[in-house]
């Protein structure tokens, strides 16, 4: 600021021009004259008022600014003053994306005005400096996200304060001594926030509302984790003591308006600590080689009526949250383990696809009918792999079991589970002629103890027995799918939700098209839907085996849309399916309870359901899928950290997983855990980012770090707060 008369530092141009950027940006709306302008600004030598008076008519010749007369300047407010939803980055570098587009706009943290990720708020866009990008000011905060956080509690001699893991605010939450509900200090806690910072005070101020437990406390981490994602961690009493009063018991009536399927062979397929089983498989022998396999899944909207407490709670969830320890349930537990679980020796209600097909898997027809049945064994996947090996399968290979020495296939039930083992191999193997992605998942797995300590670390890899239920759940989705959808030419399909996946990003598919030629390889990145999915399948095969394997397909999956609700259905382009939607697991996806529903609906002859008002209730769900896949993938790094924790100092052989410009994540072989050699730590020369190549690359010695190359790491750090494992390489 100038000092007037008296002299002092004088002003610069860049300064006054911020400075009269901000008193305009803040006050849209006003007109403001010369004089108030000064005034405000406290501009008080002639000097200073001409400069201001410069850069304002520049600022009109821009646009930023409008002329409202000789002596008078507003903020011109067509297409400066925008709403939309603000995007808060740790680093700083925070973000707001307009409404009616997807283009970020950079906002300053000075220009944040508190905004937390997700807030709607209104922005005045800033005026555009020569060779700088486009940035924003927060002027209002139309609605917040979220006014509950969780962190760990910092108590005081005269003040408490939560500090948030994300570092979230600029300053913490202040907590007065009041209002702590018994919380002490280092303990992790709900807060919300009771008063929000306004011009006259720059706190933020909270309430302690619930206390997770001390911090490293297994139970209290993953609430926290769950509670950071605003995920419930306890089931509302009123909805336990709700579903306490349903009965199980089936009468008579409701017996005969179902087809029995009692005496027919029947058995479920589960993770060997599942409990929630939502899905079972009949099958017995037709005429003339032909088969029916019953795909039989609980009949949860039987027991949740739609509009009730426990249906709007499980609404809300949309989803069941699996964490590496524990499970969030969508239903309470009474009915997701017990009353709709499809438990050995117990009749049960179920809705049901049911598909005569012959030995080739060719399906001749299907229909969806309810049912009751009564399960003869639970299985485990790995109880079932014992079984189709002991019988000459080999995993992997397609094939199916050899014709038995004697006549008779080993173990119990062998004949039946052998039949449903060929018939899914025959689906898949007509699923992929039709242009299905072939992307075999391996999935991260603990072995913890009663503490919840991990103990284990390892890749579990979808075998036969996996992908013998995967098939038959495919199909049974996609039945349903096609008894709604699939209508005569000139007839409208009535609403259902669809499970859709759009075909690949066209530019990252353009990126791995410039990424694995280096390695040899095409792919195509135009046509149709098929020759595309050819493509990507002739690349997976191409790849199979090699040191790139891994390298290729995570740069493809990188490339693939994600799957999602929608009632516009545009198919599925990972499966190949025109129709597919979710409707084999209700007891843990809120989705599935809707098409049971509206099928039901539909059966009886009723209309066409509210577009609006189901679509709103897709987009909730896929959000909510979202939040969940995020939660547990914190939990699996919760873990790992945890678990290497134990191993610091040591020397592993590792796989560099990804690149990113603020370092190198390594993958070790051994047990599969990811850490981070930052980019600080390169010492011997100065690193590029290549995103486009997954490379960097140093500036004297052009050293290369890419995406595969087999690396040696030593665990330097296991910080379980932040959630972070750092490396450091070893030459």
């Amino acid at each position: 600021m100038g000092k007037g008369k008296k002299g002092g530092k004088r002003m610069s141009k860049k300064q006054l021009s911020a400075k009269l950027e901000g008193f305009f940006s803040t006050q849209p709306g006003q007109t403001f004259g010369l004089k108030d302008i000064f005034r405000s600004l406290r501009l008080d030598t002639h000097p200073l008022k001409m400069l201001a008076i410069d850069i304002m008519e520049e600022m009109a010749w821009d646009d930023f600014l409008t002329k409202v007369s000789d002596n008078s300047y507003r903020l011109n407010e067509m297409g400066q003053i925008l709403e939309g939803v603000f995007r808060r980055k740790g680093n700083g570098k925070n973000s707001f994306i307009p409404d009616e587009s997807d283009k970020p706009i950079f906002v300053p943290e000075r220009n944040s005005m508190s905004a937390l990720n997700g807030d709607r708020v209104k922005v005045s866009l800033l005026a555009r400096r020569e060779k700088h990008i486009r940035e924003a000011q927060v002027i209002e905060i139309l609605s917040r996200a979220r006014d509950q956080f969780v962190g760990k509690l910092r108590v005081e001699k005269d003040i408490a304060y939560l500090v948030t893991q994300e570092n979230l605010f600029v300053h913490d939450i202040l907590i007065p001594k009041s209002k702590l509900k018994g919380g002490k200090n280092n303990e992790k806690v709900v807060v919300k926030v009771t008063k929000w910072p306004d011009s006259e005070h720059k706190n933020i101020v909270g309430q302690v509302v619930d206390i997770l437990g001390d911090t490293g406390d297994n139970d209290a981490e993953m609430n926290t984790i769950l509670a950071q994602y605003g995920l419930p961690y306890k089931y509302p009493k009123a909805v336990e003591q709700a579903a306490d009063k349903i009965s199980g018991d089936i009468s008579q009536a409701e017996l005969q308006t179902r087809e029995d399927f009692r005496d027919v062979f029947t058995c479920t397929i589960d993770p060997k600590d599942a409990k929630d089983f939502d899905d079972a498989l009949s099958i017995r022998k037709l005429n003339r080689g032909m088969w029916e396999v019953g795909i039989h899944i609980a009949d949860v909207t039987h027991y949740v009526k739609e509009g009730s407490i426990i249906d709007r709670e499980a609404q809300k969830r949309a989803t069941s949250v699996y964490l590496v320890d524990r499970t969030i349930p969508m239903l309470p537990e009474r009915l997701c383990n017990y009353i709709c679980s499809l438990r050995p020796d117990e009749e049960k209600l179920c809705y049901s696809v049911i598909v005569n097909m012959d030995e080739q898997g060719v399906v001749a027809n299907t229909r969806i009918v309810h049912t009751v049945i009564k399960s003869n064994h639970r299985y485990a996947y790995e109880e079932v792999q014992q079984l189709l090996e002991e019988n000459g399968v080999k995993d992997g290979t397609g094939q199916p079991a050899p014709q038995p020495r004697n006549g008779k296939y080993v173990g119990e039930n062998a004949e039946e589970l052998i039949m449903l083992d060929k018939l899914a191999k025959k689906l898949r193997e007509t699923r992929f002629k039709n242009d299905a992605v072939k992307f075999d998942s391996e999935e991260l797995h603990f072995d913890i103890d009663e503490t919840g300590k991990p103990i284990r670390c390892y890749f579990k890899r979808s075998k036969d027995a996996n992908k013998l239920i995967e098939e038959f759940m495919l199909l049974a989705n996609r039945t349903v799918a096609e008894s709604v959808g699939k209508v005569k030419k000139g007839k409208k399909s009535k609403t259902l939700p669809y499970r859709v996946h759009d075909v690949p990003d066209p530019q990252k598919l353009e990126n791995l098209k410039d990424f694995v030629v280096k390695f040899g390889y095409k792919v195509k990145t135009e046509g149709t839907k098929g020759e595309m999915a050819r493509s990507l399948n002739k690349l997976m095969d191409a790849v199979e085996g090699k040191d790139e394997q891994k390298l290729v397909q995570t740069v493809a999956l990188r490339a693939m849309m994600k799957a999602k609700y929608t009632i516009h259905n545009i198919g599925h382009f990972g499966l190949a399916f025109p129709y597919y939607t979710h409707f084999t697991s209700p007891i843990r996806r809120y989705p599935d309870m809707m098409v049971h529903r509206l099928l039901t609906r539909y059966a009886q002859g009723g209309r066409s359901a509210n577009k609006e008002y189901y679509e709103e209730l897709c987009e909730h769900s896929s959000e909510m899928e979202q939040i969940a896949a995020n939660a547990e993938r914190d939990s699996i790094k919760y873990k790992m950290v945890e678990f290497m924790g134990e191993h610091l100092g040591e020397v592993f052989d590792a796989h560099i997983s990804g690149i990113q410009n603020y370092g190198i994540y390594c993958e070790i072989d051994e047990n599969h855990c990811e850490g981070l050699v930052p980019i600080h730590d390169l010492d011997d020369d100065y690193y590029d980012f290549d995103e486009k190549n997954y490379l960097l690359v140093g500036r004297r010695h052009h050293h290369k770090y890419q995406l595969g190359d087999a690396i040696r790491i030593k665990v330097a750090q296991a910080n379980l707060e932040k959630r972070q494992l750092d490396f450091t390489i070893v030459k």
